[in-house]
């Protein structure tokens, strides 16, 4: 909305107007709005969810401190999404499609998230929302981002063309700054493309279409068929991930902010046509408008960590878990990165891994032995450390370590070929 007026006292010449043109600036405000909302407003909403008695039930697991948090205020992840909703909606392009997808992505989620919560905490019904209703709305999802993505025709990219390949029309090219051996030409033209950044391969670039070439001439126009399913899966698989990770007070808020600082720092590059051509990666047209909506996501998550770190006055329920990974996963296949999510989500990769593990391996040795046998004293994995002895607290900071130790790794792999 800020947005909107300043630009229209910016062309009556209004002093200073003209800064909310910039995106460091409004990413920059985004931040400190969504962290002011989730400190002074997340306060409030803690103390009513005391009154109405929305408290955790715990079931005695025999971790260390567990029966301790039986009571705590859950459903705070409504601080969340408001400290993501308000920013966003004042400080970014209202009209962005890949604003509007990632709002969409915010309240859908959220709203899962938080009718699973409303069946625990006031149905009294342990199991929540059916797992079979999660995953409808999980896929529901994917197949609104996929279709939009694929068929939605402000949704393009810019091509990259090598400066000595023979180019039949010239004019339709524009040359940037020599950045030495890495300077590319991009067409002047954006294009419909199902392209995504692959790491590790020199030319770092792979189309889903390729995967139907066995179908012949003409393949690439049914590349919906293996675009759209690869996106619904891929937001499935990191939602549940981080509602999985959420286990452990500031874990899935800490983990998640440094994953979305970095996705931050992806989608700017992205979206910048001489760092584009620095780091010889995909150009994406107005894509550094989610630098805003990602700025209001990092705020969030850190906002809340005032009162979800240990011991947590708050836990932010299915209502912010399943919402911060499926906001990952969607803004990753936005900014065409999501390859990368193995490396940069390795905690969610992990964590989801040990229960497939867990679960598979204690199925097979009950049926082949009588006996189901585990390979982890407990999962999710952090559990595991805490079977063992670990602090809680320790746990949580050396998962943070290694997530930040992955985030690096992920910038790295953009020049890593």
């Amino acid at each position: 909305m800020f947005y909107y007026l300043f630009d229209y006292l910016d062309k009556l010449d209004f002093p200073g107007a003209g800064v909310f043109q910039y995106f460091s600036f409004r990413a920059s405000m985004a931040v400190i709005t969504s962290l002011f909302i989730s400190l002074f407003i997340g306060k409030k909403i803690i103390r009513k969810l005391q009154i109405k008695l929305v408290g955790e039930e715990i079931r005695d697991l025999g971790l260390e401190g567990q029966i301790q948090k039986k009571g705590t205020p859950t459903m705070g992840g409504l601080i969340i999404l408001a400290s993501i909703i308000i920013p966003t909606l004042l400080f970014a392009k209202l009209h962005n499609i890949y604003i509007i997808l990632m709002l969409i992505t915010t309240i859908w989620l959220g709203t899962i998230g938080f009718i699973d919560d409303y069946i625990k905490v006031f149905k009294k019904n342990k199991k929540g929302l059916a797992g079979k209703f999660k995953i409808l709305g999980q896929v529901g999802l994917g197949l609104i981002v996929g279709c939009t993505i694929y068929f939605c025709d402000e949704t393009v990219i810019k091509e990259k063309v090598n400066k000595n390949e023979n180019l039949v029309n010239t004019q339709s090219m524009f040359k940037l700054d020599n950045f030495g051996e890495a300077q590319q030409l991009f067409t002047k033209q954006s294009i419909k493309s199902t392209k995504t950044t692959i790491p590790f391969v020199k030319n770092n670039e792979f189309d889903y279409a390729d995967l139907l070439s066995w179908l012949g001439t003409g393949y690439k126009k049914y590349a919906f068929l293996i675009f759209i399913p690869i996106v619904i899966f891929i937001i499935v698989a990191v939602s549940n991930g981080a509602n999985l990770t959420d286990g452990l007070d500031g874990l899935a808020a800490g983990t998640s902010s440094i994953i979305g600082a970095t996705l931050g720092i992806l989608a700017y590059v992205s979206g910048n046509i001489i760092f584009a051509n620095y780091l010889n990666i995909m150009y994406i047209p107005n894509i550094g408008e989610l630098t805003i909506y990602i700025g209001a996501f990092v705020g969030a998550c850190i906002g809340f960590l005032w009162y979800n770190s240990y011991p947590a006055q708050v836990f932010m329920g299915d209502t912010g878990s399943l919402a911060l990974g499926g906001i990952i996963a969607v803004f990753a296949i936005i900014i065409r990165k999501e390859l990368l999510i193995p490396i940069l989500c390795g905690i969610f990769l992990v964590q989801s891994i040990s229960v497939i593990l867990q679960v598979a391996y204690f199925k097979f040795t009950k049926k082949r032995f009588g006996e189901g046998r585990r390979i982890f004293l407990m999962s999710p994995l952090h559990h595991h450390y805490q079977k063992k002895g670990y602090h809680e607290a320790k746990i949580t900071f050396r998962f943070l370590i290694i997530g930040i130790m992955l985030a690096i790794f992920t910038v790295i792999t953009l020049k890593l070929r």
